[in-house]
């Protein structure tokens, strides 16, 4: 079974990664939220922190996202409509978000029934020991289908991770240090 997934390395560069991850040192943060019957807080399912950064550096980063639609496009086999808005989020040790999809019927958030395109950029490296990464565990699993294996990215400084809205998958927990990342989703079209 192949998976319909979008894998660009170097989508933003080392430097670029490091001002995200300052511009994120800088900004205020709250509790990631979870979309089910109701948008809510349960660190029970997820744990990270949803970050806003500045305008400026958050609006560059989303015309970044804009150029790469043509080639999420080709790698999921659909056309894709406007983006959501990015957001940032920063897993903590011991942060971890269970598998969930992100498209679904919710009704205090109606747009998350339109997310055709999941959308990740590693802001951060993942080591298995932490000794020559940022942290340690934090791995994004894809859970293709009940016959398909489960995909595991190991996050890298700039690399882009694009797969559909309705694909089951997690962020393992986090056993050291910060994981740090940008997110996006493309609606239908």
């Amino acid at each position: 079974m192949s998976v319909p997934l979008l894998i660009e390395p170097a989508f933003l560069s080392p430097h670029d990664c490091v001002r995200m991850r300052r511009a994120m040192d800088r900004g205020t943060d709250d509790p990631a939220e979870i979309a089910g019957e109701e948008i809510a807080r349960r660190n029970t399912i997820r744990r990270t922190r949803s970050i806003e950064i500045d305008t400026s550096l958050r609006e560059w980063f989303e015309r970044r996202l804009d150029l790469i639609r043509p080639a999420v496009e080709r790698a999921l086999g659909r056309p894709l409509g406007d983006r959501e808005g990015c957001g940032f989020l920063r897993y903590p040790s011991g942060g971890f978000y269970r598998t969930h999809r992100d498209r679904a019927p919710v009704a205090g958030w109606p747009d998350a029934a339109r997310r055709a395109a999941s959308v990740v950029v590693f802001l951060n490296r993942s080591d298995p020991d932490a000794a020559t990464g940022d942290f340690a565990g934090g791995l994004l699993c894809l859970h293709p289908g009940a016959r398909g294996k489960p995909v595991e990215i190991r996050p890298e400084p700039g690399l882009l991770v694009a797969f559909p809205s309705e694909m089951l998958h997690e962020v393992l927990p986090v056993r050291s240090g910060v994981r740090d990342a940008a997110v996006d989703w493309f609606y239908d079209r």
